[in-house]
């Protein structure tokens, strides 16, 4: 799962990244609202946390033009202003949810994982696909058929969890890429290749009759087998 946090202070911005990312997350940074807009209409993003104090343009803002180009992405309004009516202003111009700065790490976790149940995010630790079993929170990939099971590393997560969560269905290249890198990733050619080549012989190795289907010109699918 991929979350933008547009934060202008650099030093909180650097924190809630830590955070997450220490949550296998995949997380990009701005601080400015004008980034903020920018790269959330990419459309790559699970949540948005979103400070309202910004430069360039405000989170309110921000959170306006979301919808009105009807993007429907979770946003939980990060902020010091604490009034009932920061609040409803908050809530009116689209939010899903409203932090109070300061507050603790284990708050803004739980509202992240209450934004992705309401999103449809697989809600089990578990991940059934064919004949594979992935444990999130491990990263551990088992095949029912075999009994065999292998970790995946944090790319390798990532990505497989993108092609499982939309499996038979193709995924450009480039939503890859953005997810799982990031927008700024300075990337060679066969990056995304290579770790799609990476999964492959990990469901060769453990014996799954999945596979990691390549579309010319266009990007990949995970087919399910339990043959």
């Amino acid at each position: 799962m991929r979350i933008l946090v547009a934060e202008d202070e650099k030093r909180l911005s650097d924190a809630l990244c830590q955070i997450l990312k220490e949550q296998k997350y995949s997380v990009d940074a701005v601080y400015d609202g004008i980034d903020a807009l920018a790269y959330a209409e990419g459309g790559i993003y699970d949540v948005i946390v979103l400070d309202v104090m910004m430069p360039g343009k405000t989170g309110l803002e921000v959170l306006s033009e979301i919808r009105r180009k009807k993007n429907p992405v979770p946003v939980l309004i990060l902020t010091a202003l604490d009034s009932l009516t920061d609040k409803v202003r908050g809530l009116d111009a689209g939010a899903d949810d409203y932090l109070t700065k300061p507050f603790s790490p284990e708050e803004l976790l739980a509202r992240i994982r209450v934004l992705t149940r309401r999103k449809g995010e697989i809600v089990s630790d578990v991940q059934s696909i064919g004949d594979l079993e992935f444990d999130v929170s491990s990263s551990v990939l088992c095949c029912t058929k075999t009994g065999k099971s292998i970790r995946l590393n944090f790319k390798e997560t990532a990505l497989f969890r993108i092609l499982s969560d939309s499996a038979g269905r193709v995924i450009p290249k480039e939503t890859l890429v953005n997810k799982v890198w990031g927008y700024d990733a300075d990337l060679s050619g066969n990056n995304l290749e290579a770790y799609v080549s990476f999964l492959r012989r990990k469901l060769a190795f453990i014996g799954s009759g999945c596979a990691i289907v390549s579309r010319k010109k266009m990007g990949y699918r995970l087919d399910p087998s339990d043959d």
